[in-house]
């Protein structure tokens, strides 16, 4: 099993299978990416090439929501990449969620952010390494596989408490119908938001054998690919996601890297860098990206950047740029007319 790279993403044989049970076929997909037709028997593309796919996808099967639907509830079980197969074989709903977060990783760009709360369980859609969120069916598809993973696993047919996406998603009744929740369409993040005594449902499909061989090459596969990507790239990646929260600390950072934050000081140490320079980066970077967008104002990048208050980030921003947010994002603007 070859590891990925961030820039590299390997597209299951059970997609095209899937597109083709659609009445769809994988040259017409490509020639509407404008992609080679060698993509169909390499299938390793860049991000903006697998963005593409989705996007060319979208636009074959018309409404978007239909896409979303025909498609989640089409792909056979049999033909799900190890990956997944790890996480449809797991002990019970809550063990294949966290299953799939944890191998999402190894098939950029989606990543998912998983937080239990009193009632609920949310799931929140993130992108790695790119500013560029993918098209909204591959955002529908992702959350709504989530649910159908539930759904199999379990044999029960569950329904979710809330959907949001930040994108319109063609006939939203369609969704609705489809997730059993209400739906918002506008909002500042993709999110699925189940009912958390849903995820100690117990799967029928749990196979311990078959996850005593897929686990250990995956987790192996993993680590592989972790330590070729160097410890600065991780540590910033994982700070950007979580600077809404507030500011990261290295407890909940090596948390997620599983060292302890001794290690991990050790290993920023060896890179000539520490936990304090990276957080100052990462949000100078985040910043810039923030402030390019005319529709956020300054306030609400202030709030993502994870600052108790504006003036914080007008003091942080002044020292990395030497002029006002304001004057910063005017001056960028001009730039480009």
């Amino acid at each position: 099993m070859k590891s990925h790279t961030s820039d590299r993403i390997k597209i299951p044989p059970g997609f095209w299978a899937g597109l083709r049970q659609l009445g769809i076929a994988a040259h017409d997909v490509a020639r509407k990416a404008r992609l080679p037709l060698t993509i169909i028997t390499e299938p390793v593309v860049t991000p903006a090439q697998y963005y593409a796919i989705w996007q060319a996808y979208s636009d074959l099967i018309g409404d978007t929501a239909q896409g979303i639907i025909k498609l989640a509830t089409i792909f056979e079980t049999a033909q799900y990449p190890p990956a997944v197969l790890a996480t449809y074989h797991a002990r019970d709903y809550r063990d294949a969620l966290n299953r799939m977060a944890r191998y999402k990783r190894l098939c950029p760009p989606e990543s998912l952010r998983i937080t239990e709360e009193g009632e609920h369980c949310t799931i929140e859609l993130e992108w790695q390494n790119t500013g560029q969120p993918g098209p909204p069916v591959l955002v529908g598809i992702t959350l709504a596989f989530l649910l159908e993973l539930g759904r199999r696993g379990t044999g029960q047919p569950l329904t979710a408490q809330f959907v949001e996406f930040s994108h319109t998603m063609g006939n939203v009744q369609a969704l609705e119908a489809y997730f059993g929740c209400p739906i918002r369409i506008g909002a500042k993040c993709n999110r699925l938001t189940l009912h958390r005594s849903d995820l100690d449902r117990p799967f029928v499909s749990y196979n311990e054998e078959l996850l005593e061989i897929l686990s250990p090459v995956l987790d192996r596969t993993l680590d592989e690919q972790q330590r070729s990507r160097s410890i600065t790239q991780m540590v910033k990646w994982i700070m950007k996601r979580s600077l809404t929260a507030g500011r990261p600390d290295i407890q909940a950072v090596a948390k997620e890297l599983r060292m302890s934050d001794r290690t991990l000081q050790r290993r920023l140490t060896d890179e000539n860098t520490s936990f304090k320079h990276l957080l100052t980066q990462a949000r100078h970077e985040q910043a810039r990206e923030y402030l390019a967008d005319p529709s956020l104002d300054i306030k609400e990048v202030a709030f993502l950047l994870g600052y108790e208050d504006q003036n914080s980030f007008y003091r942080a921003f002044r020292l990395w740029e030497g002029e006002t947010p304001s004057n910063w994002r005017n001056s960028t603007e001009s730039q480009h007319d």
